[in-house]
């Protein structure tokens, strides 16, 4: 099963009074996809992830992240979570046609209320990003990086990829490409961290505990 990615942000003096502000301005630097842009969904919870929302709707059309928050407004407390679901565009494989294209890639940011889900934001993050899958930024099973030697792959599909982007004639591509997701992801972060107070932040997967690290290998490579 392919691993999925997180972004985890903790700022400073983080309460309810600024949570929302903050969200309005981390929204503000997400750079939204050319073939899906604006926002897509907001979901307003209260309590838990267990509990029927409190607000479910379309937001496609928002005039912006000033919009999108204003309904959040009208909700705002320490024990409810802020859900909005957005796209991006990072370099994908057609498995067919063995053609690259920036596609759409979902994601779904969350500012978290300190109360919310019996204080979940402290360990989670006061905000959180789900940024996709993982390959997507590593490449698949390890072959990417300082080692250049594949892990044993997953599952038959993962085993398909590795076999065939070892080959000489599609590794170059498949590390350019990779790598461009990679730089878009850590370029996104810098920007977060200019727009907001952070004081500590984590890129994580479901298959990698320091995803950065895994980043900064990729990237390393010449």
């Amino acid at each position: 099963m392919a691993n999925r990615s997180y972004l985890s942000i903790w700022t400073s003096s983080y309460d309810e009074d600024v949570m929302l502000d903050r969200f309005e301005r981390l929204l503000e630097t997400v750079p939204l996809s050319a073939k899906r842009p604006g926002f897509a969904n907001l979901a307003i919870r209260a309590v838990s992830a267990a509990e029927t929302p409190l607000l479910d709707m379309d937001v496609r059309g928002a005039a912006g992240a000033a919009d999108l928050v204003a309904p959040m407004r009208e909700h705002r407390n320490r024990d409810t979570a802020y859900e909005v679901e957005a796209y991006w565009d990072l370099w994908q494989r057609d498995a067919a046609s063995g053609v690259w294209q920036r596609d759409p890639e979902r994601l779904l940011l969350v500012a978290n209320g300190e109360d919310y889900d019996d204080g979940v934001a402290a360990e989670i993050g006061h905000f959180t990003a789900e940024i996709g899958l993982e390959h997507l930024y590593t490449g698949h099973g390890g072959l990417l990086g300082t080692h250049g030697t594949p892990d044993a792959a997953e599952d038959a599909a993962e085993a398909e990829v590795l076999t065939e982007m070892t080959r000489e004639e599609y590794l170059l591509e498949y590390y350019e490409k990779t790598r461009e997701n990679a730089q878009q992801l850590l370029t996104w972060v810098r920007a977060v961290e200019h727009a907001l107070p952070v004081e500590r932040y984590r890129l994580w997967s479901e298959g990698e505990e320091n995803l950065e690290a895994r980043l900064d290998e990729i990237l390393a490579v010449r």
